[in-house]
């Protein structure tokens, strides 16, 4: 898939949902450093607020993906029928055009995510130690 495929759109509330399904789905939630369950309710008024931050990736019109920056900090997830098709990379390049300060806070475990980050130009610059 080449990013001429895909279109970046706003996160308006009829993507608020897909959000938080694909937050959740269980083949990605592992990825992401806090994991929890978001009831509709809790995904509305997050979202009420901070919206603004979030971009969706859609493919023929149908959302793939969805990036945001929140206090410069990326959130990325691409649905994982998408997967290992530039819907990630496509994601982060366009972020970086609207976030250029952004970066990434990647659990360790997450390959995935520190390979597709490394691809766009992106370089580890902090270790963060937490006491388990």
């Amino acid at each position: 898939m080449k990013d001429n495929n895909l279109l970046l759109t706003n996160c308006s509330p009829e993507y608020w949902e897909f959000v938080r399904l694909l937050r959740m789905h269980k083949d990605v939630q592992d990825g992401f450093i806090e994991t929890q369950d978001i009831t509709p309710e809790q995904q509305v008024n997050y979202m009420s607020t901070y919206s603004d931050c979030f971009r969706i990736a859609l493919l023929n019109g149908e959302p793939v993906g969805y990036v945001g920056v929140i206090n410069d900090d990326i959130r990325i997830c691409t649905h994982p029928n998408f997967q290992k098709r530039g819907v990630g990379k496509f994601l982060l390049k366009e972020c970086f055009k609207i976030w250029p300060n952004a970066f990434g806070k990647i659990k360790i475990s997450n390959k995935s995510s520190r390979k597709l980050f490394e691809s766009c130009g992106y370089k580890l610059k902090y270790y963060i130690y937490e006491k388990s």
